[in-house]
């Protein structure tokens, strides 16, 4: 038997009746359990590293579990939100159906009612989808027209990559500068206007163009023309409609801010047309 300083002893042959030394009996042991609480876990008494109410340290870093606005983003205060995605994620926070719907709208230009539907909900997913699929639809119907023209006459073609970045900042420029620019003048007349709304509303106008584009590879030149002027005309019109009666508040010069509207409209079909279009072979 190994003793407390880890040395073996000897065992007493005789007081010993077997192999294994025999334990002397104490007699009935009883066993009284105190009560405790153990029904409910954690025990509401408990304090400690984990208590009843689970509450963390005074110390602990809570940014991760405020919210705000129903967000799970930590939201930032003053110009300093602009440069945040939570600032424009409830503008791409559009189903497909409104997406259709405002699409058609643009397509009916004489109802002048696009701005008051969209006035509680503007997006930028629209606008952001129709400029860029009209990057690629006019650098790759461009680049056919072209290809067609010098194949029909036995010339040699070679693809112009500066379609792709002429639309690109044709497109993206216009649908930026034009409602900033916009923005301005309204707001020095003592008319302004939401910021978003005119990108919304200048977006969706471009649509007309997509289909006009993709009618423009028919070869002949009168009838791109006419193709341009109509999608121009459309565009300016939905525009100018729908800003007519708002602007009519700056005072007598309305008609001139409306009518620049119109004619900034007629002038991008026609730079589409001379651009893409007007091939020299």
């Amino acid at each position: 038997m190994m003793s407390g300083t880890g040395k073996y002893t000897s065992i007493d042959n005789q007081n010993v009746s077997g192999p294994i030394p025999a334990v002397p009996d104490p007699g009935h042991v009883t066993v009284k359990f105190t009560d405790s609480n153990l029904q409910t876990f954690p025990p509401s008494g408990v304090q400690g590293k984990i208590s009843g109410g689970s509450i963390p340290p005074r110390d602990a870093d809570d940014t991760f579990s405020k919210t705000t606005s129903g967000s799970d983003e930590p939201q930032s205060s003053g110009w300093f939100r602009a440069f945040t995605v939570a600032a424009y994620k409830p503008y791409f926070d559009v189903d497909t159906s409104d997406v259709l719907e405002r699409i058609k709208d643009s397509l009916f230009p004489f109802k002048g009612s696009f701005t008051e539907k969209i006035s509680d909900k503007p997006d930028l997913y629209g606008p952001f989808w129709i400029c860029t699929t009209l990057i690629f639809v006019a650098a790759s119907i461009g680049t056919f027209v072209t290809y067609i023209a010098h194949k029909l006459k036995n010339k040699e073609w070679e693809y112009d990559i500066n379609l792709v970045t002429w639309s690109a900042g044709l497109f993206y420029g216009y649908v930026v500068i034009i409602p900033l620019a916009l923005y301005v003048v309204l707001k020095y007349f003592s008319a302004p206007s939401g910021l978003v709304q005119l990108f919304c509303l200048y977006g969706y106008s471009l649509f007309i163009f997509i289909p006009a584009l993709c009618l423009s590879v028919v070869p002949y030149d009168i009838f791109r023309w006419v193709i341009a002027g109509v999608a121009g005309f459309m565009s300016a019109t939905f525009v100018a409609l729908n800003l007519r009666a708002h602007i009519m508040s700056a005072g007598e010069r309305w008609f001139l801010i409306v009518a620049s509207i119109f004619l900034l409209q007629v002038a991008l079909a026609i730079a589409l047309k001379l651009y893409l279009f007007t091939v020299s072979v």
